[in-house]
Protein backbone atom coordinates (compact mmCIF):
# COMPACT_ATOMS: atom_id res chain seq x y z
CA UNK A 1 0.00 0.00 0.00
CA UNK A 2 1.40 3.18 -0.66
CA UNK A 3 1.96 6.16 1.97
CA UNK A 4 -0.42 8.41 0.56
CA UNK A 5 -3.41 5.94 0.42
CA UNK A 6 -1.98 4.79 4.51
CA UNK A 7 -2.25 8.29 5.16
CA UNK A 8 -5.89 9.19 3.98
CA UNK A 9 -7.16 5.85 5.91
CA UNK A 10 -5.66 7.42 8.53
CA UNK A 11 -7.64 10.73 8.50
CA UNK A 12 -10.66 8.95 7.97
CA UNK A 13 -10.17 6.54 10.55
CA UNK A 14 -9.32 9.64 12.82
CA UNK A 15 -12.59 11.29 11.55
CA UNK A 16 -14.51 8.26 12.29
CA UNK A 17 -13.28 8.44 16.28
CA UNK A 18 -14.51 11.61 16.17
CA UNK A 19 -17.99 10.74 15.45
CA UNK A 20 -17.68 7.63 17.16
CA UNK A 21 -16.72 9.96 20.23
CA UNK A 22 -19.73 12.34 19.15
CA UNK A 23 -22.33 9.67 19.06
CA UNK A 24 -21.04 8.37 22.56
CA UNK A 25 -21.42 11.88 24.27
CA UNK A 26 -24.81 12.38 22.61
CA UNK A 27 -26.08 9.01 24.20
CA UNK A 28 -27.39 10.61 27.45
CA UNK A 29 -28.67 12.97 25.63
CA UNK A 30 -30.72 10.53 23.45
CA UNK A 31 -31.84 8.17 25.98
CA UNK A 32 -33.46 10.84 28.44
CA UNK A 33 -37.40 11.15 28.38
CA UNK A 34 -38.16 14.88 26.24
CA UNK A 35 -41.91 16.20 26.36
CA UNK A 36 -42.56 15.86 22.94
CA UNK A 37 -43.76 19.83 22.67
CA UNK A 38 -40.68 21.35 24.20
CA UNK A 39 -38.62 19.13 21.62
CA UNK A 40 -40.68 20.56 19.13
CA UNK A 41 -39.50 24.13 20.65
CA UNK A 42 -36.29 22.92 20.39
CA UNK A 43 -36.57 21.98 16.86
CA UNK A 44 -38.21 25.37 15.62
CA UNK A 45 -35.05 27.00 17.22
CA UNK A 46 -32.74 24.47 15.15
CA UNK A 47 -34.73 25.90 12.24
CA UNK A 48 -34.79 29.12 12.63
CA UNK A 49 -30.92 29.51 13.24
CA UNK A 50 -29.98 27.31 10.59
CA UNK A 51 -29.47 30.49 8.61
CA UNK A 52 -25.84 28.55 7.46
CA UNK A 53 -27.35 25.42 5.89
CA UNK A 54 -25.54 23.35 7.90
CA UNK A 55 -26.40 19.91 6.25
CA UNK A 56 -25.36 20.96 3.12
CA UNK A 57 -22.31 22.33 3.96
CA UNK A 58 -21.50 19.12 5.91
CA UNK A 59 -22.83 17.34 2.35
CA UNK A 60 -20.44 19.48 0.49
CA UNK A 61 -17.42 19.11 2.92
CA UNK A 62 -18.42 15.65 2.80
CA UNK A 63 -18.45 15.11 -1.31
CA UNK A 64 -15.01 16.70 -1.45
CA UNK A 65 -13.32 15.09 1.31
CA UNK A 66 -14.58 11.71 -0.65
CA UNK A 67 -13.55 13.54 -3.92
CA UNK A 68 -9.40 13.97 -2.23
CA UNK A 69 -9.43 10.35 -1.14
CA UNK A 70 -10.36 8.91 -4.32
CA UNK A 71 -9.45 11.17 -7.36
CA UNK A 72 -5.68 11.30 -6.66
CA UNK A 73 -5.75 7.22 -6.65
CA UNK A 74 -7.38 7.07 -10.07
CA UNK A 75 -6.73 10.88 -11.03
CA UNK A 76 -7.64 9.41 -15.36
CA UNK A 77 -10.99 8.63 -13.68
CA UNK A 78 -11.94 12.32 -12.08
CA UNK A 79 -14.57 12.68 -13.85
CA UNK A 80 -16.43 9.66 -13.41
CA UNK A 81 -15.32 9.50 -9.62
CA UNK A 82 -16.75 13.35 -9.67
CA UNK A 83 -20.17 11.88 -11.15
CA UNK A 84 -20.57 8.74 -8.50
CA UNK A 85 -19.96 11.36 -6.20
CA UNK A 86 -23.09 14.01 -7.35
CA UNK A 87 -24.98 10.79 -7.68
CA UNK A 88 -24.66 9.87 -4.24
CA UNK A 89 -24.87 13.34 -2.47
CA UNK A 90 -28.52 13.77 -4.73
CA UNK A 91 -29.56 10.83 -2.03
CA UNK A 92 -28.59 12.88 0.86
CA UNK A 93 -30.37 16.32 -0.07
CA UNK A 94 -33.35 17.12 1.55
CA UNK A 95 -32.61 14.43 4.15
CA UNK A 96 -31.56 16.95 7.42
CA UNK A 97 -34.05 16.01 9.53
CA UNK A 98 -32.12 13.10 11.70
CA UNK A 99 -29.27 15.67 12.40
CA UNK A 100 -31.00 18.60 12.93
CA UNK A 101 -33.48 16.20 15.84
CA UNK A 102 -30.43 15.09 17.22
CA UNK A 103 -29.89 18.59 18.00
CA UNK A 104 -32.74 19.65 18.72
CA UNK A 105 -33.21 16.77 21.93
CA UNK A 106 -29.50 18.74 23.24
CA UNK A 107 -31.55 22.14 23.39
CA UNK A 108 -34.49 20.00 24.49
CA UNK A 109 -32.60 18.75 27.51
CA UNK A 110 -30.27 21.64 28.21
CA UNK A 111 -32.86 24.48 28.51
CA UNK A 112 -37.01 24.28 30.42
CA UNK A 113 -40.16 24.82 28.63
CA UNK A 114 -39.96 28.26 29.26
CA UNK A 115 -36.61 29.06 28.36
CA UNK A 116 -37.15 27.28 25.44
CA UNK A 117 -40.06 29.43 24.43
CA UNK A 118 -38.37 32.48 24.80
CA UNK A 119 -35.79 31.64 22.89
CA UNK A 120 -38.24 30.52 20.06
CA UNK A 121 -39.62 33.77 21.11
CA UNK A 122 -36.32 35.94 20.35
CA UNK A 123 -35.48 34.16 16.90
CA UNK A 124 -39.03 34.63 15.70
CA UNK A 125 -38.44 38.45 15.85
CA UNK A 126 -36.60 40.55 13.56
CA UNK A 127 -33.60 41.25 15.71
CA UNK A 128 -33.12 37.37 16.54
CA UNK A 129 -33.52 36.74 12.60
CA UNK A 130 -30.94 39.31 12.19
CA UNK A 131 -28.61 37.88 14.64
CA UNK A 132 -29.17 33.91 13.17
CA UNK A 133 -28.47 34.88 9.90
CA UNK A 134 -25.19 37.02 10.43
CA UNK A 135 -23.91 34.45 12.82
CA UNK A 136 -21.51 32.77 10.90
CA UNK A 137 -20.54 35.95 9.45
CA UNK A 138 -19.52 37.47 12.73
CA UNK A 139 -18.38 34.16 14.26
CA UNK A 140 -15.59 34.26 11.57
CA UNK A 141 -15.10 38.21 12.51
CA UNK A 142 -14.87 37.37 16.56
CA UNK A 143 -12.25 34.00 15.28
CA UNK A 144 -10.03 36.22 13.40
CA UNK A 145 -9.79 38.58 16.09
CA UNK A 146 -9.27 35.78 18.94
CA UNK A 147 -7.04 34.36 16.85
CA UNK A 148 -4.71 37.88 16.24
CA UNK A 149 -5.01 38.83 19.91
CA UNK A 150 -3.83 35.25 20.91
CA UNK A 151 -0.82 36.07 18.86
CA UNK A 152 0.31 39.10 20.05
CA UNK A 153 -0.61 38.74 23.69
CA UNK A 154 2.04 35.24 22.72
CA UNK A 155 4.42 37.68 21.31
CA UNK A 156 4.43 40.37 24.29
CA UNK A 157 4.26 37.79 27.22
CA UNK A 158 7.17 36.07 25.77
CA UNK A 159 9.19 39.38 25.36
CA UNK A 160 8.10 40.21 28.79
CA UNK A 161 9.42 36.92 30.42
CA UNK A 162 12.51 36.90 28.51
CA UNK A 163 13.39 40.46 30.36
CA UNK A 164 12.02 39.69 33.54
CA UNK A 165 14.54 36.52 33.51
CA UNK A 166 17.06 38.87 31.96
CA UNK A 167 16.52 41.24 34.48
CA UNK A 168 17.15 38.83 37.20
CA UNK A 169 20.45 37.49 35.27
CA UNK A 170 18.98 33.97 34.17
CA UNK A 171 19.27 34.98 30.22
CA UNK A 172 22.27 36.83 28.58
Amino acid sequence: MNMSLLSRLGKLLALMLVLLGMAIAAAPVQAQEIDPAQLALARKYVDLTNKGQLYEVILVQTAQKTSNLFVPQNPTKAKEIDAAIGKILETYKGKHDDLFNQIARVYAVSFTPQEMQQIVDFYSSPAGQKLAGSAAEINGSVQKILQLYTYNLGTEFVSKVKAELKAEGLTK
